[in-house]
């Protein structure tokens, strides 16, 4: 009740924080030289490639209302007016799939509305944007960004298993409607017989099918044994959008005598058509809007100013956790109210708003981490090896990279005084070296984590979202069964990390298999509470979940489905702890993410001649012999040979060798 006591408290106090450190923004980013396109072109297909398909959606769900043309634009200019103007840089923009959920209940009810009709649709999510951005005003004024804190990790997770099963859901549709005649066309065309429309609906399937085992493989090149760690990299960084190239080369590659329309393709008007430039002048139309819409329109607007406040401020909080050491201070405030005049502008242009985005935003902070470690490693490596060849000592060497890391790493807004301690465990491996050797492995291994914190990658990669408003010819040519994998691709992309699916999945797994889990790495949690807890817990998870998805589904009245997740900031807070001891609500609903290293429960190897302690093999453990004898065979049926130390084998010197050396 205190923040409301002081309005603009909050925005001053961003304002003061983040003017300071404004001009070392554009500086860092500049002197950053030709490296920093390496970050902006991973963010910008990072970015781009989920409003395409967004918008592909919006096509859908619109009758061609709106579409990837304006998705696009919408990034853009929000991108590019926040990167110049917004208090946190690292922030990332979008179109996100809330806001593609809310225009469709939004268009289902001005299409069922004789006196608006699509032909007003736009005109008045006009005026809705109007009272979103007043609210989102008022809620920035009066420091609602305060209380963001009490959405807990039980609130975000839901969301975000939400969020995947609507993207789950969407791919699973569309695949559906490659097998059935679109809205609108033509039946007697040749397309659209049925033999080209199965065989259509089977391509769908196989490239929606290929695009997601494809995307899901390349993401995780970087644990590949092959290649080198430079090509593993960038696959795993620039897998996505080369798989999307090439399914959509594939696509090129059926035969010659089927129609032009299979596969189907993205539809959307060129951005210099006139179904494209009406969107520019639907303030006009906003008079035409009868008064009692003009006021109902309060009610959907309410529900996204809440659903833009608790998106827009976690997705800032991703991408300042604590994890990346950041020097500039956070702007919450400021950048509520900036996006209530972004959201105002796309309403008054007729174009689907932008908000902050995830994973994109935290994804930004982590390239620019690398980046920063790049620079920061050059420099210092450079420094000592100039050290070693003047025979400085040691203490010396640590001296000038330790002055060289202070240098590079200071901040505008204040020093750091924790530099000394986070540079311990380097300065403790140079002093015990001789000389300063191995200085550049110590470097690797004891750098801290620290951030290139600037406005250049998120400019450019906005302006480049701009220029893709130009290459729509060459965008439409994706097949929408490509878009398709790429929503089952995004939905099956998020859960790992989500405790609550983790949760869910555990429950699934015997009493006498859970040692299974606990072999491998785990969350902190699975040790510190007892598993009826975990089971009860995520039970309540469960079928709160299934209450907000079942709100998504009621017609119209779905625009509330936010409404539960700010409910749940009382029931976590008063009801919760009611049923759950508080220690275990830590644990369960906990901020970080905590790991723990697996240890190995049964030891099965007999190639050191060892027997089993028949003790350790508890009664309630489900292992039987034969998965025992599948671990220690290869499929061929040889024994595998398993030693925890050297074989004299390796030590053996052979004839040959001992020949040698007397020649």
């Amino acid at each position: 009740m205190d923040s409301l006591k002081t309005p603009f408290k909050g925005i001053s106090n961003d304002i003061k924080g983040r003017k300071v450190c404004y001009k070392q923004d554009w500086i860092r980013g500049l002197r950053s030289g030709f490296k920093i396109l390496a970050p902006t072109a991973y963010i910008f297909f990072a970015s781009a490639l989920p409003v395409i398909a967004f918008g592909e959606q919006l096509n859908r769900d619109t009758d061609g209302t709106l579409s990837t043309v304006e998705t696009l634009l919408s990034t853009a200019i929000c991108g590019i007016i926040h990167s110049i103007f917004g208090g946190q840089p690292l922030l990332i923009l979008g179109v996100a799939e809330p806001t593609v959920i809310m225009y469709n209940y939004l268009y289902t009810f001005a299409k069922g509305r004789p006196e608006m009709g699509k032909e007003l649709f736009l005109a008045w999510v006009a005026w809705v944007c109007l009272w979103t951005a007043i609210f989102l005003f008022l809620l920035a004024v009066f420091n609602a960004c305060t209380i963001i804190s009490r959405f807990t990790r039980i609130a975000g997770e839901c969301f975000g298993m939400l969020i995947s099963v609507l993207f789950m859901q969407e791919a699973i549709k569309g695949i559906v409607s490659e097998f059935a005649i679109p809205k609108g066309e033509n039946p007697i065309e040749e397309k659209f017989h049925f033999q080209w429309l199965y065989a259509n609906g089977l391509l769908a399937v196989i490239f929606a099918f290929g695009l997601l085992i494809t995307s899901m493989k390349s993401r995780r090149a970087r644990s590949w044994p092959y290649g080198t760690g430079w090509l593993r990299s960038f696959i795993a960084d620039y897998g996505v959008p080369l798989m999307v190239v090439l399914w959509t080369l594939m696509s090129f590659g059926v035969p010659g005598k089927v129609p032009s329309g299979v596969p189907r393709r993205l539809v959307c008007p060129l951005p210099w058509e006139s179904a494209s430039l009406y969107h520019w002048t639907v303030v006009k139309d906003m008079g035409k809007i009868p008064a009692m819409h003009i006021f109902s329109a309060i009610i959907p607007a309410v529900m996204i100013a809440g659903l833009y406040f608790f998106d827009h401020s976690v997705a800032s909080q991703m991408a300042q956790q604590e994890e990346f050491n950041l020097k500039n201070p956070s702007a919450y405030h400021y950048d509520l109210l900036l996006l209530g005049f972004m959201t105002l502008l796309c309403g008054l242009l007729g174009l689907p708003p932008s908000n902050g985005v995830l994973p994109q935003s935290p994804m930004h902070t982590r390239s620019l981490a690398t980046l920063k470690r790049q620079l920061l490693r050059k420099k210092m490596v450079k420094t000592a090896k100039e050290g070693i060849e003047l025979n400085a000592s040691t203490s010396e060497i640590y001296g000038r990279m330790h002055a060289v890391f202070v240098e590079m790493d200071k901040s505008p807004q204040q020093p750091n005084p924790t530099v000394d301690k986070e540079l311990e465990n380097l300065k403790e491996a140079v002093m015990k070296s001789e000389g300063g050797k191995d200085a550049e492995k110590h470097i690797d291994a004891h750098l801290p984590v620290r951030v290139n914190e600037q406005r250049v990658t998120n400019l450019l990669q906005s302006l480049l979202v701009g220029v893709a408003v130009c290459a729509v010819p060459v965008i439409k040519k994706i097949p929408t069964s490509v878009l398709w994998g790429y929503f089952a691709y995004m939905s099956i992309d998020s859960l790992p990390g989500n405790q609550f699916w983790e949760r869910m999945l555990l429950l699934f797994v015997p009493a006498g298999r859970r040692f299974k889990v606990l072999e491998q790495l785990h969350a902190s949690y699975l040790e510190a509470v007892p598993f009826k807890q975990i089971a009860k817990f995520t039970l309540f998870q469960f079928v709160y979940f299934l209450i907000c998805f079942g709100v998504t589904w009621i017609p119209i009245a779905g625009i509330l489905f936010p409404l539960p997740f700010f409910f749940l900031i009382s029931i976590r807070e008063h009801v919760l702890p009611k049923f759950f001891q508080p220690h275990h609500l830590c644990e369960l609903d906990a901020a970080e993410y905590e790991e723990v290293a697996g240890h190995p429960i049964h030891n099965r190897s007999i190639s050191s001649g060892r027997k089993e302690d028949s003790d350790s093999m508890d009664s309630g453990v489900d292992l039987s012999a034969e998965e025992i004898l599948d671990e220690m065979t290869t499929h061929r049926g040889e024994l595998k040979y398993r030693s925890g130390i050297l074989s004299e084998r390796q030590f053996q010197v052979y004839p040959e060798d001992d020949d040698s050396e007397h020649h």
